[in-house]
């Protein structure tokens, strides 16, 4: 039996004593009573009755433990051409500094603070010194629009914003500011106080509340990690909700510390020794996650890279930062390197670079079509690997797993279920689907640690809206199917199911057909309405850079594939060339955006769009396609 197999046996047969043993890796002020209360499902708490701290978890351990001078952080900015780095000694006592700061100014254990900052340091010393004191942050992504930050105000009652004058895109400024006003103007809950870290690209004008960050750390002492109990919560993390009422992710302290702490060695291989680097933001579950606690809590080096995959000044920017700190793994979105091959498909920019310490790359936060996953092997030469979770759980829960030994890739797979997570497929009836048979996908309960336990102040909503309709299990509003080797498969979210004519087909196993087109760089499938089929599929193509071919010649080979591959009974019959896809900030394609375009519907500019004059674009193609 594989080590994976063993290990993922061990962990759903006997659940407590393999969490108690990872426990075992973690600092403990006072040890827990007990591994798991399972007393009022579907509300599980880890780890009951202990003792901890995060930051102590973060960076104290490592000092203490003869650690100190080890790089904790390299911060890499293509924007202002500037790389610092911070030693965890010097880290740990940054984070003390500020977190002193926020005690003098009155902020206690349970008060929430809200970070909306830039890929700076000092972001993560914030949600660090939050955690040292044992206050809750809620990192809210930089430049994100003002009514979802009102929002955010409103729901977790901030006592604090603590802010940078602005943010840094490639050819622009964002000035925090006018968005900061707005939402203050827009929430009713009153912030107290806004501190503020004046960046050298734009100064922030401080009016009444404000106080610059130099001034509110001045003469500030150093103080030590609070103890905390294992279920008070380490931080809130809001997801837009359907209902317009943003959803409060919670993670609770100590099942978050041993969770990813596990994670680091037996998922990604990392030693404390290795230089790790997740290309993604602070704002969104992977930069909580994977820039700031799961390697900090290891002991590596964690890299922080504000720039993009292209234009920071080129494709080439990755490799520069794998090359320059000797990464051994990274992990970002399929949507970078998507890019990358767009702008660069032969490599060029690869190959100046030396890549001889990497050894390993994964993907998340959306499907990798099997074409991205193709392309970036034949570059690298390494392990490429797609892995599959969400805000809500912090960490895997299908992949394939370099710590516990790699399994046989099966392309457009996540992989297997991860150690923890009971994955099954069930049918609308509730029972379990056939291996092969398309189902919702769901988890039984308990999850494993670091999962969220509820929603902040939502109990209801909580049991409401995962639990509720598979009762024993968590519902992650994912579709697919497991095949007779045990691989999930993600087929699209359950919204993204289309029914044509009474078939239920998959849009994602349409676009995995597009992406195999030579010329295809990235592609999005919909489902339109149709008055006689209920709903047909159209295909939105983004052909990659040095394509000079008639793009009808184009269209009408992917509508091809698609019927070779999939058959007539897709009914796919539309391919559009576009431009660009509308995307979030974080690389997720705005498929129900645009499905809402197509179908006249009225839509509410999504808050996390990264260009919102993609929409206006995506409408003149409609047109010029007589979709509109």
């Amino acid at each position: 039996m594989s080590k994976y197999q063993e290990t993922f046996n061990y962990s759903l047969t006997n659940p407590e004593e393999f969490w108690s043993k990872a426990a075992n890796d973690v600092v403990w002020i006072k040890k827990f009573d007990k591994v798991i209360h399972a007393d009022e499902p579907p509300f599980y708490r880890w780890f009951k009755g202990g003792k901890i701290n995060t930051c102590y978890n973060a960076l104290d351990r490592h000092v203490d433990e003869g650690n100190g001078d080890r790089t904790a952080l390299i911060y890499d900015s293509a924007m202002i051409n500037t790389k610092t780095k911070f030693s965890y000694k010097e880290l740990r006592d940054k984070t003390a500094e500020l977190a002193g700061a926020l005690q003098k100014y009155g902020i206690k254990k349970g008060d929430r603070i809200i970070i909306y900052m830039p890929m700076i340091p000092e972001a993560v010393m914030a949600m660090l010194a939050c955690g040292r004191i044992g206050a809750v942050h809620s990192v809210v992504f930089g430049g994100f629009a003002s009514n979802e930050l009102a929002s955010r105000i409103d729901d977790s009652k901030a006592r604090m914003i603590l802010t940078a004058s602005c943010g840094l895109e490639p050819g622009r400024t964002v000035d925090y500011k006018p968005l900061l006003n707005e939402a203050k103007k827009i929430a009713k809950h009153e912030v107290e106080k806004t501190v503020v870290f004046q960046r050298e690209q734009l100064d922030y004008d401080l009016e009444k509340n404000d106080i610059n960050w130099s001034d509110f750390i001045s003469n500030a002492p150093k103080v030590d990690c609070v103890e905390c109990d294992s279920n008070d919560p380490a931080y809130i993390l809001y997801t837009s909700g359907t209902t317009g009422v943003p959803k409060g992710i919670l993670r609770d302290i100590a099942g978050h510390i041993v969770g990813l702490k596990w994670t680091m060695k037996n998922i990604y291989d990392i030693d404390p020794t290795d230089v790790w680097w997740s290309a993604s933001d602070i704002g969104w579950i992977v930069g909580h996650s994977y820039i700031v606690y799961a390697p900090l809590f290891h002991g590596c080096t964690t890299v922080i890279f504000e720039g993009k995959p292209v234009g920071t000044p080129d494709p080439g920017a990755f490799w520069r930062v794998i090359s320059e700190y000797k990464v051994k793994t990274l992990f970002t979105a399929p949507t970078a390197f998507r890019a990358i091959k767009k702008e660069d498909p032969d490599g060029k920019f690869f190959k100046k670079y030396d890549l001889s310490k990497f050894e390993a790359l994964y993907l998340a936060g959306e499907r990798a079509d099997p074409d991205t996953i193709h392309w970036a092997e034949g570059l690298l030469k390494k392990p490429v690997i797609d892995h599959w979770w969400q805000t809500e759980t912090s960490w895997t829960i299908a992949g394939n797993y370099k710590g516990l030994g790699l399994f046989k890739t099966k392309y457009g797979s996540a992989g297997k279920p991860a150690p923890g997570y009971d994955v099954k497929i069930l049918k609308s009836d509730g029972s379990q689907a056939k291996p092969g048979e398309m189902g919702d996908i769901c988890v039984k309960l308990p999850l494993p640690p670091s999962t969220f336990p509820t929603l902040w102040n939502a109990d209801k909503r909580y049991k409401e809206n995962y639990m509720s309709n598979y009762p024993g299990y968590y519902q992650t509003y994912d579709a697919g199917h497991i095949d007779e080797d045990g691989y999930v498969w993600i087929m699209s979210r359950t919204d993204d199911i289309i029914n044509t004519a009474g078939h239920r087909l998959s849009t994602g196993s349409m676009e995995e057909v597009l992406s195999e087109h030579k010329d295809v760089a990235e592609c999005a499938v919909i489902g339109i309405a149709d008055n006689l089929k209920g709903q047909i599929p159209v295909g939105l193509i983004v052909l990659k850079t040095g394509v000079d071919r008639e793009y009808d010649e184009i269209s009408k080979e992917c509508v091809k594939m698609i019927r070779e591959k999939i058959g007539p009974v897709a009914a796919f019959k539309t391919a559009i060339i576009i431009q660009r896809l509308p995307k979030t900030r974080s690389g997720k394609v705005l498929r129900g955006t645009m499905r809402k375009i197509a179908d006249k519907e009225e839509y509410k500019m999504p808050a996390t769009i990264d260009d919102p004059s993609i929409l206006d674009e995506i409408k003149v193609s409609f047109e010029a396609a007589k979709i509109l």
